[in-house]
């Protein structure tokens, strides 16, 4: 087919407005990190949380429940991870959760743990998406799971579903994963710092009733 000008000026067009699509997505992900951070040896890039929404922000809320000081609660679909402290409080973490088709609530324990957990996607994972790699070492730039998993079982037997890290800040605040509970690498470390071997989880859709959503009596968690 003969090239005219215009056919390559319309051409050239396309390339530019396809460039300019994908410039702003690049550029908000970019966006919610900021330098670099080392933990055990690992260069991972530091999370932005002056461009995170402060609402996700980890933090110490008034907090009313019945079950046990050290459970760990989630709320969700409000995008809340509770650890239930003392005097009627709480440490709230922002958090995104399994997407329609992969929500899944009940109780669990946390009965493993991992620094820098090699991932291995499971079969059914890898049967929607062949391409997939049969596993990413820990601490690679392209896991999933960041610096930190905390395995989640039900009466020994594995669930399948882990709190952990991302490599998508953006993610947290929504429905996105396979029902696994994603975490600001940040908060996955500080979380699993809190967290012995047997705490109690317990996932719900909806606490709003037991825990404030305003932010502005909350505190800061360092």
């Amino acid at each position: 087919m003969e090239l005219t000008r215009r056919t390559t000026l319309l051409g050239s067009l396309a390339l530019i407005g396809s460039s300019a699509v994908h410039k702003p997505a690049l550029a908000a992900a970019a966006s919610y990190f900021s330098g670099t951070a080392v933990d055990n040896g690992v260069t991972y890039k530091a999370t932005n949380f002056a461009n995170i929404d402060r609402k996700w922000h980890r933090q110490v809320v008034k907090y009313f429940s019945s079950e046990p000081i050290g459970t760990v609660v989630v709320d969700t679909r409000h995008h809340f991870l509770y650890l239930i402290m003392e005097n009627k409080t709480a440490i709230r973490y922002g958090v995104g959760v399994g997407r329609d088709g992969f929500k899944w609530y009940g109780r669990a324990t946390i009965d493993q743990k991992a620094l820098w957990p090699k991932w291995t996607p499971p079969p059914e994972m890898r049967k929607r998406h062949p391409d997939l790699p049969e596993s990413v070492e820990g601490g690679s730039p392209k896991n999933p799971l960041g610096p930190r998993a905390m395995y989640l079982l039900r009466d020994g037997v594995d669930t399948g579903y882990r709190f952990h890290g991302t490599l998508e800040p953006g993610s947290i605040g929504k429905d996105a994963s396979s029902g696994c509970i994603r975490m600001f690498n940040e908060d996955a470390i500080d979380l699993y710092q809190r967290c012995p071997i047997g705490t109690a989880v317990q996932v719900l859709p909806h606490i709003a009733d037991q825990a404030p959503a305003q932010v502005s009596d909350a505190t800061p968690v360092e």
